[in-house]
């Protein structure tokens, strides 16, 4: 690794971290460059050198406080013995650890960042690439997708192969879950429903559970 690029990962992580803690001490919404700039002790000026837009400060932050989640998930899906349970118990920690973090999973998943998102995610796996070392091989495709619509459907395409669900009901399935997913996570940061966070993760996993069942083959 060259002078300059060890440098310029140095500065990064300085950048990130002070996000970080910005995030952790204030909300997520307080996050300005200036504020990131002054925590880590640089001008405003010198953040632009490495990030396009303070959305993907946030972004590289949040993907540094889903640590816990990727470390469940991991556990989660060992207990799965077909490819449906394992979706199933993907989607159940999932909603566990997102309505635990609204503003952070909004923020990694469903948050506008521009053009061509999934490279943020490789240019974080490249910074950090100890946080992969614990990751089964079947979730790193899940792990550097970014796109929600396409983080289950692997899981779906080999239930179908094994004639768990019907193929022709792969891509309703998909859709359906995420939609009640990013629907009820949104009207919650929203302030559109009076459900506390524990009532929305049950109601989430009750309407997917729904779903499942409903798309087995009989």
């Amino acid at each position: 690794m060259s002078n300059k690029t060890i440098q310029m990962s140095r500065m990064w992580k300085y950048f990130i971290e002070a996000t970080v803690e910005i995030i952790q001490e204030d909300g997520i919404e307080q996050v300005t460059i200036r504020k990131v700039a002054d925590r880590a002790g640089y001008n405003s000026a010198t953040i632009y050198n490495y990030f396009g837009e303070v959305s993907h400060l946030i972004f590289f932050a949040s993907m540094k406080l889903l640590q816990d989640y990727v470390e469940d998930v991991s556990n989660y899906i060992k207990n799965g013995q077909t490819p449906l349970e394992k979706y199933w118990l993907s989607w159940e920690c999932f909603c566990k650890h997102s309505f635990k973090q609204p503003s952070i999973f909004h923020a990694v998943f469903i948050m506008n960042l521009g053009d061509h998102p999934e490279k943020l995610i490789e240019d974080y796996y490249e910074m950090y690439p100890a946080e992969l070392i614990n990751v089964p091989d079947e979730l790193k495709p899940i792990l550097f997708e970014r796109r929600i619509t396409m983080r289950g459907k692997s899981l779906l395409q080999q239930a179908a192969q094994q004639k768990q669900i019907a193929e022709d009901h792969i891509e309703s399935l998909n859709d359906m879950t995420i939609l009640v997913w990013q629907g009820m996570l949104t009207n919650i940061l929203n302030n559109r429903l009076d459900y506390d966070l524990v009532t929305a993760e049950k109601k989430t996993l009750d309407y997917i559970h729904q779903l499942v069942e409903m798309a087995k083959v009989r």
